[in-house]
């Protein structure tokens, strides 16, 4: 069986497993049931833009083109660091994009990928960013009124608790399960003053604590986990095969190393199993 076409991220099911497909040109690959399959990835050179479709030579964050990259508020560096919105400073690159998403309730979370972080989402990608982080726990802990907000609450949080994933740890093996609501209840006290004062200035709708949330389980589809991580990449390797031996996150996992999907989008693939 062969596919062809351009990729994007693996769409994700929360189900008892994580439920994959990977778009390719116009069909989906149900990836859980290639587990234990031998599969071949080739790439051929051709790489269009995720968001403008034109061919480009490198891809940028993602899949997107260099003048994409420049102009696209999604590719704005206040998407990683939303706590330095630029809106009101008239200065953001697609003011509609800031009403259509930045200006939308957002969740700040505890998750359980390498160990405990805090992390924020839109509403409506949870569970999805909880997926493509590979967190096999997750708990919302604050609902905010924009991206800023959720921003700034993040950067208290995180001088007590680690934001960001260790991709490597993650994929080894499950962490240690942890008791989500205890860090959540520990973090609120910690941060009190200063959620205090958030509040003051923002207004007493713009922070949300959520205190009656249940953490969220999440399994993956892997038969075994890699003892070492060889991370595996089409700019230097356009022709990569081996068993895939499970999904987590964004990354397959081959006996041969692991390969991050989302990395790739808009790249040009043949796929034989």
């Amino acid at each position: 069986m062969q596919y062809n076409g351009n990729i994007q991220k693996m769409i994700t099911r929360l189900d008892d497993v994580v439920h994959y497909q990977l778009p390719i040109g116009d069909e989906l690959i149900e990836m859980n049931e290639l587990i234990g399959k031998n599969i071949s990835l080739s790439f051929n050179g051709v790489i269009n833009c995720v968001a403008c479709g034109r061919k480009t030579n490198k891809s940028f964050n993602q899949g997107h083109c260099y003048p994409c990259l420049q102009k696209l508020a999604q590719c704005d560096s206040c998407i990683i660091k939303p706590e330095l919105c630029h809106h009101a400073e008239g200065t953001c690159r697609e003011p509609q994009f800031a009403e259509d998403v930045c200006f939308k309730d957002h969740y700040v979370y505890l998750a359980n990928s390498s160990g405990i972080k805090v992390g924020i989402t839109r509403g409506t990608q949870i569970p999805t960013r909880w997926m493509d982080q590979g967190a096999t726990q997750a708990l919302p802990i604050f609902r905010v009124k924009d991206r800023l907000t959720s921003g700034l609450v993040e950067v208290m949080m995180k001088t007590h608790v680690n934001d960001k994933t260790n991709w490597q740890r993650m994929l080894k093996g499950n962490p240690e399960p942890q008791d989500l609501s205890s860090k959540r209840n520990e973090l609120f006290e910690l941060c009190k003053n200063e959620l205090d004062n958030l509040i003051e200035q923002q207004g007493d709708s713009a922070i949300t604590y959520l205190d009656n949330e249940t953490s969220v389980d999440i399994h993956y589809p892997v038969s075994t986990h890699p003892e070492k991580v060889k991370s595996l990449n089409f700019d230097k390797t356009a022709d990569i095969s081996g068993k895939l031996q499970g999904i987590k996150g964004q990354y397959l996992i081959l006996d041969t190393g692991v390969l991050n999907i989302r990395k790739f989008g808009g790249y040009h693939l043949s796929i034989e199993v």
